[in-house]
């Protein structure tokens, strides 16, 4: 495999933040392909997200995650998107390190809008708003701690978002 083998960009950030529609608009307009963790782990066990956390529970999915997302950080050249909560185990961060990360920051008021009340969200069923405060309040510091960009999505269009990404990649 060769040594820089990378992807252009990772997403980060909370359930509603728009990471994959971004991703998606991103791969565009670079001309690269786009991947997304989430995806990767329901077509490698032919399972939902949301019935691995039923069935096999969290802490099973999570280990998944740091798997998908280690090869993922090691074999993909495009966009990467990754769950919102990857980045909360320590592997993941570490993995992080000496990539380029954009945290897409949203709002609660936001989030909680364009999340709705998908059951598709396990950790976010219930009353979501309650729900998505806590996730957010819990994990804004490490979006932060791995990013090497951090973007407002509140108020603004997917395209928009990915315009300022590309800006910042130069």
């Amino acid at each position: 495999m060769t040594a820089d083998v990378r992807p252009v960009v990772v997403l980060v950030g909370p359930p509603g933040a728009g990471k994959s529609t971004v991703a998606a608009l991103l791969a565009e307009s670079l001309g690269v392909e786009v991947r997304d963790t989430d995806t990767d782990i329901e077509t490698a066990t032919g399972t939902p997200i949301a019935d691995l956390f039923v069935t096999h529970g969290e802490a099973h999915f999570r280990a998944l995650e740091v798997d998908a997302v280690a090869t993922a950080l090691g074999e993909h050249r495009g966009v990467l998107a990754l769950g919102g909560g990857a980045v909360m185990r320590d592997e993941t961060q570490a993995a992080l390190r000496g990539h380029t990360v954009v945290f897409l920051d949203v709002g609660l008021a936001e989030a909680a809008s364009r999340v709705g009340l998908s059951s598709a969200r396990p950790l976010l069923l219930g009353n979501v708003r309650s729900q998505m405060k806590a996730l957010l309040d819990s994990r804004r510091p490490t979006y932060e701690a791995v990013a090497t960009h951090v973007i407002s999505t509140d108020g603004r269009t997917p395209t928009e978002v990915a315009e300022e990404i590309l800006t910042l990649l130069g």
